[in-house]
């Protein structure tokens, strides 16, 4: 079946409704749980570049249209540029969006005691745009600060605005990326800003999944505010699949059984079911992993009903921030 599309938001970039997300595709370490699993111990870069292309193949064969990179991604941006140079698809076929306010520090290492330094300042978008254009080219549409918080000010920063608008005007689509337990507070913060009389913003892309749901509200405001929504860590950094422990695993998985599915399908399901997103990233390392993915976009029932494994916040964050890089 294949994979529904539209709009993002009032914009003109046509998604499908499930997205490629390259943040563990373009870096040796990463939080989510079963890396070693996945990856092994050969993770040099002509070995992720391989990987990286191979996950985009499957993705674009399935019908996948928008593609998610940042600047700290490693060498995400740099593998999708060899990709999209290597198969040329249309310029209109596939929407490609990526992140500026993080580093990528960890010099390809495993062990890195820093592996990507936040810095949201003016300077930082300005030199990671043209890096960012430098890799991708024309085909990059969607520019999005990277975690954004109300204790990092930059939406108040007139100068990161102001150049935000300046993107927009040269045909950018603007948003940005929520994080942390105060993600409704910055979402609503960011539908507020004005300067020179404009909001810069266009897009917004947060964490919800079924144990983190205290964007919704939040999103649904910016829905229909006709900004574009898209949905990060579905599966909450593998927590959300059979790979993980916990009260919350067990109960999904007899939900999972009863419908004859897996838990990352009626997780991933469970987003695309929220009636304000249009995108739901995959953060899917190997073929089959995108496979069972796909099983989402065609679930049927919708998933009402399902056990409640909402946690706090707080609690929520506190654990994402304790997973270890691997």
């Amino acid at each position: 079946m294949p994979i529904p599309t539209g709009r993002l938001g009032s914009s003109q970039l046509a998604v499908s409704r499930l997205g490629l997300g390259l943040a563990a595709l373009g870096r040796p370490a990463y939080i989510t749980l079963g890396r070693q699993r996945d990856f092994g111990p050969d993770r040099n870069v002509s070995e992720l570049e391989r990987r990286c292309h191979e996950m985009l193949d499957a993705a674009y064969a399935a019908g996948i249209r928008y593609v998610d990179a940042a600047r700290s991604y490693g060498m995400a941006e740099n593998f999708l540029g060899t990709w999209l140079q290597a198969r040329n698809p249309r310029t209109d076929a596939i929407t490609v969006g990526s992140k500026w306010g993080y580093t990528y520090v960890g010099s390809w290492r495993l062990d890195a005691s820093v592996h990507e330094v936040k810095d949201l300042s003016g300077d930082t978008l300005r030199r990671q745009i043209v890096e960012s254009r430098a890799l991708i080219g024309d085909r990059l549409q969607l520019y999005q600060i990277h975690s954004a918080t109300l204790e990092s000010k930059v939406l108040e920063n007139v100068d990161v605005l102001r150049e935000l608008l300046l993107l927009r005007a040269s045909g950018l689509v603007i948003g940005l990326t929520v994080t942390g337990p105060n993600q409704a507070d910055v979402i609503r913060r960011a539908l507020s800003v004005s300067i020179d009389g404009v909001n810069p913003f266009q897009t917004v892309q947060a964490t919800w999944n079924l144990l983190e749901r205290s964007a919704g509200a939040a999103l649904a405001e910016a829905k229909a505010r006709g900004w574009g929504v898209i949905v990060k860590e579905a599966l909450a950094n593998g927590r959300l699949t059979d790979r993980a422990n916990g009260a919350h695993v067990g109960a999904l998985k007899r939900e999972a059984v009863a419908r004859r599915t897996t838990i990352d399908t009626l997780a991933l399901a469970a987003a695309l079911s929220q009636p304000w997103v249009d995108v739901v990233l995959s953060g899917a390392v190997t073929v089959a992993q995108l496979e069972s993915n796909l099983n989402a976009t065609a679930f049927e029932p919708e998933p009402t009903d399902l056990p409640d494994v909402a946690e706090l916040p707080t609690d929520y964050w506190a654990q994402r921030s304790a997973l270890a890089w691997q």
